[in-house]
Protein backbone atom coordinates (compact mmCIF):
# COMPACT_ATOMS: atom_id res chain seq x y z
CA UNK A 1 0.00 0.00 0.00
CA UNK A 2 1.13 3.31 -0.65
CA UNK A 3 0.82 6.61 -1.73
CA UNK A 4 1.40 7.83 -5.33
CA UNK A 5 1.25 11.86 -6.66
CA UNK A 6 1.14 12.20 -10.51
CA UNK A 7 0.36 15.54 -12.16
CA UNK A 8 -2.42 17.46 -10.33
CA UNK A 9 -3.60 13.48 -8.96
CA UNK A 10 -2.60 12.28 -5.40
CA UNK A 11 -3.85 8.30 -4.75
CA UNK A 12 -3.57 6.94 -1.19
CA UNK A 13 -3.92 3.21 -1.05
CA UNK A 14 -4.79 3.35 2.89
CA UNK A 15 -7.41 6.13 2.99
CA UNK A 16 -8.76 4.90 -0.70
CA UNK A 17 -8.70 8.50 -1.51
CA UNK A 18 -8.14 10.31 -4.71
CA UNK A 19 -7.59 13.80 -5.00
CA UNK A 20 -7.88 16.09 -7.63
CA UNK A 21 -5.39 19.82 -6.95
CA UNK A 22 -6.26 18.57 -2.47
CA UNK A 23 -9.92 17.84 -3.33
CA UNK A 24 -11.06 14.73 -3.11
CA UNK A 25 -12.72 12.84 -6.26
CA UNK A 26 -15.67 10.46 -6.76
CA UNK A 27 -13.99 6.83 -8.22
CA UNK A 28 -15.93 3.98 -8.06
CA UNK A 29 -14.22 0.81 -6.55
CA UNK A 30 -12.96 -1.06 -9.31
CA UNK A 31 -11.96 1.94 -11.09
CA UNK A 32 -9.85 3.18 -8.32
CA UNK A 33 -8.61 -0.51 -7.88
CA UNK A 34 -7.35 -0.84 -11.60
CA UNK A 35 -5.42 2.98 -11.00
CA UNK A 36 -4.19 1.42 -8.10
CA UNK A 37 -2.81 -1.46 -9.42
CA UNK A 38 -1.54 -0.26 -12.39
CA UNK A 39 0.30 2.34 -10.53
CA UNK A 40 1.76 -0.02 -8.46
CA UNK A 41 3.20 -1.75 -10.75
CA UNK A 42 4.22 1.34 -13.03
CA UNK A 43 7.39 -0.51 -13.75
CA UNK A 44 5.71 -3.21 -16.62
CA UNK A 45 2.70 -3.91 -18.75
CA UNK A 46 0.10 -5.07 -16.40
CA UNK A 47 -1.59 -8.16 -19.00
CA UNK A 48 -5.50 -8.38 -19.30
CA UNK A 49 -5.60 -11.67 -17.39
CA UNK A 50 -3.54 -10.53 -13.98
CA UNK A 51 -5.96 -7.57 -13.96
CA UNK A 52 -9.27 -9.46 -14.40
CA UNK A 53 -7.87 -12.09 -12.06
CA UNK A 54 -6.86 -9.23 -9.02
CA UNK A 55 -10.31 -7.28 -9.88
CA UNK A 56 -12.16 -9.83 -10.46
CA UNK A 57 -10.75 -13.06 -8.05
CA UNK A 58 -12.44 -16.51 -8.84
CA UNK A 59 -15.27 -14.62 -11.11
CA UNK A 60 -15.23 -15.28 -14.53
CA UNK A 61 -16.16 -12.05 -16.21
CA UNK A 62 -15.76 -10.71 -19.99
CA UNK A 63 -12.89 -8.38 -21.26
CA UNK A 64 -15.77 -5.74 -21.99
CA UNK A 65 -15.52 -5.43 -18.27
CA UNK A 66 -12.32 -4.99 -17.96
CA UNK A 67 -12.31 -2.55 -21.01
CA UNK A 68 -15.21 -0.33 -18.69
CA UNK A 69 -13.57 0.00 -15.86
CA UNK A 70 -10.23 1.37 -18.42
CA UNK A 71 -12.70 3.65 -19.49
CA UNK A 72 -14.16 5.21 -17.05
CA UNK A 73 -10.38 5.63 -15.34
CA UNK A 74 -9.26 7.24 -18.26
CA UNK A 75 -12.55 9.76 -17.62
CA UNK A 76 -10.87 10.29 -14.72
CA UNK A 77 -7.66 11.15 -15.29
CA UNK A 78 -8.97 13.41 -17.83
CA UNK A 79 -10.05 15.74 -15.69
CA UNK A 80 -6.34 16.05 -14.79
CA UNK A 81 -5.23 16.72 -18.41
CA UNK A 82 -3.39 12.97 -17.94
CA UNK A 83 -5.66 10.80 -19.91
CA UNK A 84 -2.92 9.63 -22.19
CA UNK A 85 -0.71 8.01 -19.09
CA UNK A 86 -2.89 5.29 -19.11
CA UNK A 87 -1.84 3.03 -22.29
CA UNK A 88 -3.87 0.34 -24.10
CA UNK A 89 -1.14 -1.86 -25.10
CA UNK A 90 -3.16 -4.54 -27.68
CA UNK A 91 -3.80 -8.05 -27.56
CA UNK A 92 -2.24 -8.24 -24.18
CA UNK A 93 -3.01 -5.38 -21.18
CA UNK A 94 -2.66 -1.98 -19.93
CA UNK A 95 -0.01 -0.22 -18.40
CA UNK A 96 0.09 3.67 -16.85
CA UNK A 97 3.13 5.83 -17.64
CA UNK A 98 4.39 8.43 -15.23
CA UNK A 99 8.16 8.77 -17.06
CA UNK A 100 9.28 12.14 -18.29
CA UNK A 101 7.68 11.13 -21.96
CA UNK A 102 4.26 10.88 -20.53
CA UNK A 103 4.68 14.29 -18.61
CA UNK A 104 5.52 15.83 -21.69
CA UNK A 105 2.74 14.61 -23.78
CA UNK A 106 0.50 15.51 -20.79
CA UNK A 107 1.84 18.90 -20.55
CA UNK A 108 2.93 20.78 -24.10
CA UNK A 109 1.30 23.77 -23.47
CA UNK A 110 2.05 24.79 -19.99
CA UNK A 111 5.37 25.45 -19.97
CA UNK A 112 5.73 25.80 -16.09
CA UNK A 113 4.74 22.09 -15.81
CA UNK A 114 3.06 23.62 -12.15
CA UNK A 115 0.09 21.74 -10.84
CA UNK A 116 -3.46 23.83 -10.99
CA UNK A 117 -4.88 25.42 -8.00
CA UNK A 118 -7.61 23.65 -6.39
CA UNK A 119 -10.96 25.96 -7.43
CA UNK A 120 -8.94 26.87 -10.75
CA UNK A 121 -11.28 27.29 -13.39
CA UNK A 122 -9.19 24.65 -15.67
CA UNK A 123 -10.08 21.82 -12.51
CA UNK A 124 -13.54 23.29 -12.72
CA UNK A 125 -13.89 22.96 -16.50
CA UNK A 126 -12.53 19.49 -16.56
CA UNK A 127 -14.54 18.32 -13.74
CA UNK A 128 -17.73 19.67 -15.40
CA UNK A 129 -16.75 17.70 -18.79
CA UNK A 130 -16.38 14.23 -16.67
CA UNK A 131 -19.43 15.18 -15.08
CA UNK A 132 -21.25 15.84 -18.70
CA UNK A 133 -22.26 18.82 -17.75
CA UNK A 134 -21.54 21.10 -21.38
CA UNK A 135 -22.58 24.50 -20.36
CA UNK A 136 -20.69 24.63 -17.34
CA UNK A 137 -17.50 23.28 -18.99
CA UNK A 138 -17.75 25.70 -21.85
CA UNK A 139 -17.88 28.69 -19.45
CA UNK A 140 -14.91 27.55 -17.39
CA UNK A 141 -13.04 27.09 -20.11
CA UNK A 142 -13.06 30.49 -21.46
CA UNK A 143 -12.37 31.76 -18.05
CA UNK A 144 -9.32 29.28 -17.87
CA UNK A 145 -7.75 30.60 -21.53
CA UNK A 146 -7.97 34.27 -20.10
CA UNK A 147 -5.78 32.96 -17.88
CA UNK A 148 -3.70 31.21 -19.55
CA UNK A 149 -4.15 27.35 -17.59
CA UNK A 150 -4.89 25.64 -20.80
CA UNK A 151 -3.44 22.72 -21.53
CA UNK A 152 -3.33 21.39 -25.42
CA UNK A 153 -5.68 18.59 -24.51
CA UNK A 154 -7.96 21.24 -22.98
CA UNK A 155 -9.00 22.82 -26.35
CA UNK A 156 -10.46 19.45 -27.53
CA UNK A 157 -12.18 19.03 -24.61
CA UNK A 158 -13.40 22.58 -24.90
CA UNK A 159 -14.55 21.87 -28.53
CA UNK A 160 -16.63 18.88 -27.34
CA UNK A 161 -18.64 21.02 -25.03
CA UNK A 162 -19.40 23.23 -27.40
CA UNK A 163 -20.47 20.83 -29.83
CA UNK A 164 -22.39 18.86 -27.30
CA UNK A 165 -24.01 22.32 -26.93
CA UNK A 166 -25.38 22.07 -30.52
CA UNK A 167 -22.40 25.24 -31.39
CA UNK A 168 -20.03 23.27 -33.35
CA UNK A 169 -18.79 26.25 -35.58
CA UNK A 170 -17.26 27.31 -32.15
CA UNK A 171 -15.58 24.74 -31.74
CA UNK A 172 -13.44 25.30 -34.91
CA UNK A 173 -10.93 28.16 -33.72
CA UNK A 174 -10.26 25.81 -30.77
CA UNK A 175 -9.65 22.93 -32.50
CA UNK A 176 -7.26 24.88 -35.23
CA UNK A 177 -5.48 25.79 -32.53
CA UNK A 178 -4.93 22.43 -30.61
CA UNK A 179 -3.24 21.15 -34.18
CA UNK A 180 -0.90 24.34 -34.28
CA UNK A 181 -0.09 23.94 -30.40
CA UNK A 182 0.70 20.08 -31.11
CA UNK A 183 2.92 20.56 -34.09
CA UNK A 184 5.08 23.13 -32.08
CA UNK A 185 5.45 20.59 -29.25
CA UNK A 186 6.71 18.35 -32.14
CA UNK A 187 3.90 15.70 -31.07
CA UNK A 188 2.37 15.34 -35.10
CA UNK A 189 0.71 12.45 -34.63
CA UNK A 190 -1.53 13.96 -31.43
CA UNK A 191 -2.16 16.57 -33.68
CA UNK A 192 -3.86 14.26 -36.05
CA UNK A 193 -6.86 13.87 -34.47
CA UNK A 194 -8.30 17.54 -33.97
CA UNK A 195 -7.19 18.08 -37.76
CA UNK A 196 -9.77 14.92 -38.04
CA UNK A 197 -12.53 16.16 -36.34
CA UNK A 198 -11.74 19.79 -38.02
CA UNK A 199 -12.73 17.55 -41.01
CA UNK A 200 -15.82 15.98 -39.55
CA UNK A 201 -17.43 20.01 -39.06
CA UNK A 202 -16.63 21.05 -42.43
CA UNK A 203 -18.10 18.25 -43.86
CA UNK A 204 -20.84 18.42 -41.61
CA UNK A 205 -21.62 22.42 -42.65
CA UNK A 206 -21.61 21.01 -46.17
CA UNK A 207 -18.19 22.73 -46.88
CA UNK A 208 -16.36 19.63 -48.35
CA UNK A 209 -13.77 21.12 -49.85
CA UNK A 210 -11.92 22.02 -46.62
CA UNK A 211 -13.32 18.94 -44.78
CA UNK A 212 -10.84 17.55 -47.73
CA UNK A 213 -7.83 20.09 -46.51
CA UNK A 214 -8.27 18.92 -43.02
CA UNK A 215 -8.27 15.19 -43.99
CA UNK A 216 -4.77 15.79 -45.87
CA UNK A 217 -3.19 17.82 -42.97
CA UNK A 218 -4.28 14.77 -40.83
CA UNK A 219 -2.67 12.31 -43.16
CA UNK A 220 0.65 14.48 -43.34
CA UNK A 221 0.43 14.31 -39.53
CA UNK A 222 0.05 10.68 -39.43
CA UNK A 223 2.90 9.92 -41.64
CA UNK A 224 3.81 6.41 -41.74
CA UNK A 225 1.85 5.19 -38.25
CA UNK A 226 -0.81 3.19 -40.06
CA UNK A 227 -1.37 1.26 -36.87
CA UNK A 228 -2.44 4.38 -34.77
CA UNK A 229 -6.03 5.21 -33.58
CA UNK A 230 -5.64 8.44 -35.65
CA UNK A 231 -5.45 6.40 -38.47
CA UNK A 232 -8.07 4.64 -37.79
CA UNK A 233 -10.02 7.97 -37.48
CA UNK A 234 -8.26 9.29 -40.73
CA UNK A 235 -9.83 6.22 -42.47
CA UNK A 236 -13.35 6.09 -41.09
CA UNK A 237 -13.26 9.98 -42.11
CA UNK A 238 -12.21 9.23 -45.52
CA UNK A 239 -15.07 6.64 -45.74
CA UNK A 240 -16.86 9.95 -45.64
CA UNK A 241 -15.91 11.99 -47.42
CA UNK A 242 -15.63 9.17 -50.21
CA UNK A 243 -19.30 8.43 -49.85
CA UNK A 244 -19.86 12.70 -50.02
CA UNK A 245 -18.02 12.46 -53.57
CA UNK A 246 -20.33 9.39 -54.66
CA UNK A 247 -17.66 6.97 -54.38
CA UNK A 248 -19.82 3.80 -52.41
CA UNK A 249 -16.99 1.43 -53.29
CA UNK A 250 -14.13 3.64 -52.00
CA UNK A 251 -15.90 4.73 -49.17
CA UNK A 252 -16.31 0.87 -48.15
CA UNK A 253 -13.04 0.19 -48.34
CA UNK A 254 -12.15 2.88 -46.12
CA UNK A 255 -14.69 2.35 -43.25
CA UNK A 256 -13.50 -1.41 -43.56
CA UNK A 257 -9.93 -0.32 -42.71
CA UNK A 258 -11.13 1.88 -39.79
CA UNK A 259 -13.20 -0.88 -38.54
CA UNK A 260 -9.98 -3.45 -38.31
CA UNK A 261 -7.75 -0.74 -37.01
CA UNK A 262 -10.29 -0.23 -33.82
CA UNK A 263 -10.51 -4.41 -33.73
CA UNK A 264 -6.84 -4.40 -33.12
CA UNK A 265 -6.41 -2.01 -30.93
CA UNK A 266 -9.47 -2.83 -28.58
CA UNK A 267 -10.71 1.24 -29.39
CA UNK A 268 -14.45 1.11 -29.08
CA UNK A 269 -14.50 4.41 -30.27
CA UNK A 270 -12.66 3.46 -33.47
CA UNK A 271 -14.40 0.18 -34.38
CA UNK A 272 -17.66 1.36 -33.76
CA UNK A 273 -17.32 3.94 -36.37
CA UNK A 274 -15.63 1.82 -39.07
CA UNK A 275 -18.37 -0.36 -38.27
CA UNK A 276 -21.39 1.94 -38.90
CA UNK A 277 -20.10 3.27 -41.88
CA UNK A 278 -18.74 -0.18 -43.19
CA UNK A 279 -22.81 -1.33 -42.70
CA UNK A 280 -24.21 2.23 -43.92
CA UNK A 281 -21.93 1.17 -47.55
CA UNK A 282 -22.65 -1.96 -47.59
CA UNK A 283 -26.32 -0.99 -47.73
CA UNK A 284 -25.56 1.37 -50.95
CA UNK A 285 -24.74 -1.63 -52.21
CA UNK A 286 -27.32 -3.87 -51.88
CA UNK A 287 -26.08 -5.74 -48.59
CA UNK A 288 -28.71 -4.91 -46.87
CA UNK A 289 -29.36 -7.66 -44.34
CA UNK A 290 -25.09 -7.31 -43.64
CA UNK A 291 -25.19 -4.08 -43.38
CA UNK A 292 -27.94 -3.49 -40.90
CA UNK A 293 -26.37 -6.26 -38.21
CA UNK A 294 -23.08 -3.75 -39.12
CA UNK A 295 -24.97 -1.05 -37.86
CA UNK A 296 -26.61 -2.07 -35.04
CA UNK A 297 -23.85 -4.64 -33.74
CA UNK A 298 -21.67 -1.07 -33.89
CA UNK A 299 -24.03 1.24 -32.36
CA UNK A 300 -24.84 -1.37 -29.44
CA UNK A 301 -20.99 -1.43 -28.65
CA UNK A 302 -20.28 1.90 -29.12
CA UNK A 303 -23.00 2.96 -27.06
CA UNK A 304 -22.27 0.59 -23.91
CA UNK A 305 -18.36 1.76 -24.12
CA UNK A 306 -18.24 4.66 -22.76
CA UNK A 307 -18.10 6.84 -25.51
CA UNK A 308 -18.78 10.69 -26.01
CA UNK A 309 -21.82 12.46 -26.80
CA UNK A 310 -20.61 13.47 -30.59
CA UNK A 311 -20.11 9.64 -31.66
CA UNK A 312 -22.87 8.56 -29.93
CA UNK A 313 -24.79 11.16 -31.81
CA UNK A 314 -23.03 9.76 -35.04
CA UNK A 315 -23.89 6.39 -34.15
CA UNK A 316 -27.61 7.25 -34.19
CA UNK A 317 -27.76 9.25 -36.84
CA UNK A 318 -25.94 6.77 -39.45
CA UNK A 319 -28.40 3.91 -38.45
CA UNK A 320 -31.27 6.76 -38.85
CA UNK A 321 -30.64 8.04 -42.10
CA UNK A 322 -30.84 4.44 -43.55
CA UNK A 323 -33.96 3.42 -41.56
CA UNK A 324 -35.60 6.40 -43.20
CA UNK A 325 -34.20 5.56 -46.77
CA UNK A 326 -35.47 1.95 -46.28
CA UNK A 327 -38.29 3.07 -44.67
CA UNK A 328 -37.07 1.04 -41.70
CA UNK A 329 -39.86 2.42 -39.12
CA UNK A 330 -40.10 -0.51 -36.36
CA UNK A 331 -36.23 -0.63 -36.30
CA UNK A 332 -35.91 3.25 -36.27
CA UNK A 333 -38.37 3.83 -33.75
CA UNK A 334 -36.51 0.85 -31.20
CA UNK A 335 -33.29 2.71 -31.96
CA UNK A 336 -34.92 6.32 -30.98
CA UNK A 337 -36.12 5.10 -27.68
CA UNK A 338 -32.68 3.90 -26.58
CA UNK A 339 -30.63 7.13 -27.75
CA UNK A 340 -32.90 9.42 -26.13
CA UNK A 341 -32.27 7.75 -22.96
CA UNK A 342 -28.87 7.39 -23.73
CA UNK A 343 -29.00 11.28 -24.36
CA UNK A 344 -30.25 11.93 -20.55
CA UNK A 345 -27.76 10.00 -19.27
CA UNK A 346 -25.00 12.27 -21.27
CA UNK A 347 -26.03 15.97 -20.69
CA UNK A 348 -27.45 15.84 -23.90
CA UNK A 349 -30.48 18.51 -22.61
CA UNK A 350 -31.42 19.41 -25.68
CA UNK A 351 -31.01 17.06 -29.42
CA UNK A 352 -29.04 17.94 -32.25
CA UNK A 353 -31.14 18.98 -35.16
CA UNK A 354 -30.17 15.69 -37.00
CA UNK A 355 -31.91 13.64 -33.96
CA UNK A 356 -34.77 16.06 -33.91
CA UNK A 357 -35.39 15.58 -37.43
CA UNK A 358 -35.23 11.79 -37.32
CA UNK A 359 -37.42 11.95 -34.31
CA UNK A 360 -39.53 14.00 -36.59
CA UNK A 361 -39.95 10.97 -38.80
CA UNK A 362 -40.50 8.58 -36.88
CA UNK A 363 -43.46 10.18 -35.56
CA UNK A 364 -44.40 11.12 -38.74
CA UNK A 365 -45.02 7.92 -39.66
CA UNK A 366 -46.64 6.80 -36.46
CA UNK A 367 -49.16 9.44 -36.52
CA UNK A 368 -48.66 11.85 -34.13
CA UNK A 369 -48.43 14.64 -36.71
CA UNK A 370 -48.67 17.51 -34.91
CA UNK A 371 -45.72 16.92 -32.65
CA UNK A 372 -43.81 15.87 -35.53
CA UNK A 373 -44.39 18.85 -37.33
CA UNK A 374 -43.19 21.26 -34.33
CA UNK A 375 -39.94 18.68 -33.89
CA UNK A 376 -39.12 19.35 -37.51
CA UNK A 377 -39.67 22.75 -37.46
CA UNK A 378 -37.66 23.33 -34.60
CA UNK A 379 -34.90 20.77 -36.02
CA UNK A 380 -35.03 23.37 -39.04
CA UNK A 381 -33.56 26.14 -36.84
CA UNK A 382 -30.89 23.36 -35.11
CA UNK A 383 -29.63 22.52 -38.21
CA UNK A 384 -28.84 26.05 -39.81
CA UNK A 385 -26.20 25.82 -36.82
CA UNK A 386 -24.75 22.05 -36.66
CA UNK A 387 -25.81 20.46 -40.31
CA UNK A 388 -27.16 23.13 -42.70
CA UNK A 389 -26.14 20.27 -45.29
CA UNK A 390 -29.50 18.68 -44.25
CA UNK A 391 -31.96 21.76 -44.23
CA UNK A 392 -33.05 20.47 -47.63
CA UNK A 393 -34.30 16.71 -45.98
CA UNK A 394 -35.76 18.67 -42.91
CA UNK A 395 -37.92 20.65 -45.80
CA UNK A 396 -38.93 17.51 -47.27
CA UNK A 397 -40.01 15.67 -43.90
CA UNK A 398 -42.29 18.75 -43.58
CA UNK A 399 -43.80 18.17 -46.63
CA UNK A 400 -44.47 14.77 -46.28
CA UNK A 401 -46.20 15.15 -42.49
CA UNK A 402 -48.06 18.21 -44.14
CA UNK A 403 -48.68 15.60 -47.24
CA UNK A 404 -50.12 13.21 -44.31
CA UNK A 405 -52.85 15.56 -43.22
CA UNK A 406 -53.95 16.78 -46.65
CA UNK A 407 -52.28 20.22 -46.60
CA UNK A 408 -51.53 20.14 -49.94
CA UNK A 409 -50.60 23.62 -50.57
CA UNK A 410 -48.42 23.88 -47.42
CA UNK A 411 -47.03 20.18 -48.84
CA UNK A 412 -45.91 21.47 -52.13
CA UNK A 413 -44.47 24.36 -51.02
CA UNK A 414 -41.86 22.24 -48.24
CA UNK A 415 -41.12 20.07 -51.43
CA UNK A 416 -40.70 23.14 -53.38
CA UNK A 417 -37.76 24.68 -50.73
CA UNK A 418 -36.71 20.94 -50.57
CA UNK A 419 -35.91 21.18 -54.22
CA UNK A 420 -34.39 24.61 -54.12
CA UNK A 421 -32.05 23.90 -51.12
CA UNK A 422 -30.55 20.91 -53.23
CA UNK A 423 -32.55 17.28 -51.92
CA UNK A 424 -34.97 15.55 -54.08
CA UNK A 425 -38.46 15.67 -52.26
CA UNK A 426 -39.04 12.10 -53.69
CA UNK A 427 -40.83 9.89 -53.02
CA UNK A 428 -43.33 12.22 -51.27
CA UNK A 429 -43.40 14.92 -53.93
CA UNK A 430 -44.60 12.30 -56.57
CA UNK A 431 -47.50 10.89 -54.24
CA UNK A 432 -48.40 14.96 -53.99
CA UNK A 433 -48.72 14.88 -57.46
CA UNK A 434 -50.30 11.76 -57.55
CA UNK A 435 -53.17 13.45 -55.29
CA UNK A 436 -53.30 16.64 -57.38
CA UNK A 437 -53.89 14.52 -60.65
CA UNK A 438 -50.37 15.19 -61.99
CA UNK A 439 -49.49 11.31 -62.51
CA UNK A 440 -47.32 11.95 -65.49
CA UNK A 441 -45.10 14.41 -63.73
CA UNK A 442 -44.99 11.96 -60.98
CA UNK A 443 -43.55 9.40 -63.39
CA UNK A 444 -41.04 11.68 -64.41
CA UNK A 445 -39.85 13.09 -61.72
CA UNK A 446 -39.48 9.70 -59.97
CA UNK A 447 -37.61 8.01 -62.91
CA UNK A 448 -34.90 11.01 -62.59
CA UNK A 449 -34.68 10.49 -58.79
CA UNK A 450 -33.30 6.49 -59.89
CA UNK A 451 -30.32 8.50 -61.63
CA UNK A 452 -27.02 8.72 -59.65
CA UNK A 453 -24.35 6.85 -57.43
CA UNK A 454 -25.10 9.10 -54.17
CA UNK A 455 -25.62 7.08 -51.28
CA UNK A 456 -29.30 8.97 -50.70
CA UNK A 457 -30.20 7.45 -54.15
CA UNK A 458 -28.51 4.46 -53.30
CA UNK A 459 -29.61 3.91 -50.20
CA UNK A 460 -33.57 4.80 -51.01
CA UNK A 461 -33.85 2.83 -54.15
CA UNK A 462 -36.04 0.48 -53.22
CA UNK A 463 -39.14 3.47 -51.97
CA UNK A 464 -38.73 4.99 -54.65
CA UNK A 465 -39.26 1.96 -56.95
CA UNK A 466 -42.17 1.02 -55.58
CA UNK A 467 -43.91 4.29 -55.63
CA UNK A 468 -42.86 4.55 -59.14
CA UNK A 469 -44.06 0.91 -59.98
CA UNK A 470 -47.82 2.19 -58.96
CA UNK A 471 -47.45 5.57 -60.67
CA UNK A 472 -46.66 3.27 -63.57
CA UNK A 473 -49.48 1.16 -63.29
CA UNK A 474 -51.62 4.82 -63.38
CA UNK A 475 -49.92 6.32 -65.94
CA UNK A 476 -50.71 2.77 -68.59
CA UNK A 477 -47.44 1.61 -68.68
CA UNK A 478 -47.95 -1.64 -67.51
CA UNK A 479 -44.86 -2.93 -68.76
CA UNK A 480 -42.49 -0.77 -66.92
CA UNK A 481 -44.39 -1.76 -63.71
CA UNK A 482 -44.04 -5.64 -63.97
CA UNK A 483 -40.60 -4.28 -64.71
CA UNK A 484 -39.95 -2.61 -61.53
CA UNK A 485 -42.43 -5.09 -59.68
CA UNK A 486 -39.68 -8.14 -60.53
CA UNK A 487 -36.74 -6.08 -59.51
CA UNK A 488 -37.65 -5.66 -55.84
CA UNK A 489 -39.44 -9.20 -55.58
CA UNK A 490 -36.37 -11.19 -57.10
CA UNK A 491 -34.24 -9.52 -54.66
CA UNK A 492 -35.68 -9.55 -51.45
CA UNK A 493 -32.71 -9.90 -49.34
CA UNK A 494 -32.30 -6.44 -50.54
CA UNK A 495 -35.60 -5.08 -50.06
CA UNK A 496 -36.65 -6.98 -46.75
CA UNK A 497 -38.25 -4.07 -44.82
CA UNK A 498 -42.10 -4.01 -44.38
CA UNK A 499 -42.90 -0.79 -45.65
CA UNK A 500 -41.05 -1.61 -49.24
CA UNK A 501 -43.14 -4.83 -49.55
CA UNK A 502 -45.97 -3.16 -48.55
CA UNK A 503 -45.32 -0.45 -50.92
CA UNK A 504 -45.05 -2.98 -53.44
CA UNK A 505 -48.44 -4.84 -53.05
CA UNK A 506 -50.28 -1.75 -52.99
CA UNK A 507 -48.50 -1.62 -56.84
CA UNK A 508 -49.23 -4.72 -57.64
CA UNK A 509 -53.03 -3.59 -56.70
CA UNK A 510 -53.07 -0.81 -58.75
CA UNK A 511 -51.44 -2.98 -61.89
CA UNK A 512 -54.57 -5.38 -61.13
CA UNK A 513 -57.05 -2.72 -60.77
CA UNK A 514 -55.86 -1.29 -64.34
CA UNK A 515 -55.85 -5.04 -65.60
CA UNK A 516 -59.55 -5.16 -64.00
CA UNK A 517 -58.07 -7.92 -61.83
CA UNK A 518 -60.44 -6.90 -58.83
CA UNK A 519 -59.93 -9.29 -56.75
CA UNK A 520 -56.73 -9.94 -56.71
CA UNK A 521 -55.67 -6.11 -56.60
CA UNK A 522 -58.21 -6.55 -52.95
CA UNK A 523 -55.89 -9.33 -51.90
CA UNK A 524 -52.52 -7.28 -52.19
CA UNK A 525 -54.18 -4.58 -50.60
CA UNK A 526 -55.42 -6.85 -47.49
CA UNK A 527 -51.44 -7.69 -47.70
CA UNK A 528 -50.41 -3.87 -48.08
CA UNK A 529 -52.74 -3.27 -44.85
CA UNK A 530 -50.85 -6.28 -42.94
CA UNK A 531 -47.33 -5.02 -43.28
CA UNK A 532 -48.24 -1.46 -42.70
CA UNK A 533 -49.46 -2.88 -39.15
CA UNK A 534 -46.00 -4.48 -38.73
CA UNK A 535 -44.43 -0.96 -38.42
CA UNK A 536 -47.16 0.40 -36.65
CA UNK A 537 -47.97 3.10 -39.35
CA UNK A 538 -51.92 4.30 -39.02
CA UNK A 539 -51.58 6.33 -41.88
CA UNK A 540 -50.37 3.94 -44.27
CA UNK A 541 -52.92 1.47 -42.76
CA UNK A 542 -55.57 3.83 -43.23
CA UNK A 543 -54.44 4.63 -46.87
CA UNK A 544 -54.46 1.27 -48.04
CA UNK A 545 -57.76 0.30 -46.26
CA UNK A 546 -59.47 3.47 -47.99
CA UNK A 547 -58.31 1.65 -51.21
CA UNK A 548 -59.42 -1.59 -49.91
CA UNK A 549 -62.96 -0.15 -49.48
CA UNK A 550 -63.37 1.21 -52.85
CA UNK A 551 -62.43 -1.93 -54.36
CA UNK A 552 -64.76 -3.84 -52.00
CA UNK A 553 -67.95 -1.23 -52.88
CA UNK A 554 -66.73 -2.18 -56.72
CA UNK A 555 -66.94 -5.94 -56.23
CA UNK A 556 -70.26 -5.66 -53.62
CA UNK A 557 -69.23 -6.45 -50.57
CA UNK A 558 -70.48 -3.82 -48.97
CA UNK A 559 -70.34 -4.98 -45.11
CA UNK A 560 -66.59 -5.32 -46.10
CA UNK A 561 -66.66 -2.04 -47.05
CA UNK A 562 -68.19 -0.78 -43.93
CA UNK A 563 -65.32 -2.31 -41.80
CA UNK A 564 -62.55 -1.23 -43.65
CA UNK A 565 -64.04 2.62 -43.63
CA UNK A 566 -65.10 2.25 -39.53
CA UNK A 567 -61.23 1.71 -38.64
CA UNK A 568 -60.26 4.65 -41.21
CA UNK A 569 -62.55 6.62 -39.20
CA UNK A 570 -60.83 6.17 -36.10
CA UNK A 571 -57.43 6.67 -37.54
CA UNK A 572 -58.63 9.90 -39.15
CA UNK A 573 -60.25 11.18 -35.66
CA UNK A 574 -57.08 9.74 -33.78
CA UNK A 575 -54.15 11.79 -36.29
CA UNK A 576 -56.48 14.34 -36.67
CA UNK A 577 -55.98 13.98 -40.64
CA UNK A 578 -58.51 16.37 -42.77
CA UNK A 579 -57.55 14.01 -45.91
CA UNK A 580 -57.93 10.98 -44.49
CA UNK A 581 -61.55 12.36 -43.13
CA UNK A 582 -62.21 13.49 -46.43
CA UNK A 583 -61.89 10.20 -48.14
CA UNK A 584 -63.59 8.15 -45.76
CA UNK A 585 -66.51 11.09 -46.51
CA UNK A 586 -66.25 10.28 -49.94
CA UNK A 587 -66.27 6.52 -49.97
CA UNK A 588 -69.46 7.18 -47.33
CA UNK A 589 -71.03 8.25 -49.49
CA UNK A 590 -70.58 5.99 -52.21
CA UNK A 591 -71.57 3.54 -50.08
CA UNK A 592 -74.62 4.74 -49.30
CA UNK A 593 -75.09 5.07 -52.95
CA UNK A 594 -73.91 1.33 -53.77
CA UNK A 595 -77.26 0.62 -51.13
CA UNK A 596 -79.62 2.53 -52.29
CA UNK A 597 -79.18 1.29 -56.06
CA UNK A 598 -79.32 -2.10 -54.83
CA UNK A 599 -82.73 -1.38 -52.46
CA UNK A 600 -84.16 -0.05 -55.64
Amino acid sequence: MGIYRFGDFELNEDSRALLLAGREIEAQPLVFDFLAILLRHQDRAMSKDELLETLWPGVTVTEASLQRVASLARGILRQGGMETTLRNLPRFGYRICLDQLAALENRPADASGKPSSPGSSILSARAAVAGRKWHEAAASFAKADAADELLTADFEEWALALECMGRPAEAIPLLARAVTAYGVAGERLRAASPAITLARIHLERGELAVAKGWHKRAAQLIDNAADSREHGLWCWMGARIMGAEAEPEQALALAEQAFAVGKSLEDPVVESLGLIYRGFFKLCLGETKAGQEDQDFAAALGLSSDVDPVVGGILYCNILWACRNFGDWARANQWTLGYEDWCRGHGLEDLSGSCRLHRAEVLGVLGTLKEAEALVRAALDQLALDAPWATGDALRVLGDIHLAAGEFTEAEAAYRASHAAGWDPQPGLALLQLEQGQAEAAFSALERSLVGNGWPTLQRRGMVLATLAKVAARTNRPERAKEVIAELETQPQRWPTASIRALTAEAKAELFIQEERLTEAARELQIACSRWNEIGSPINVADARLSLAALLIQLGDRTGAELELGTVLAVARKVDSPRLTRRYEELTGLLAGAKREALG
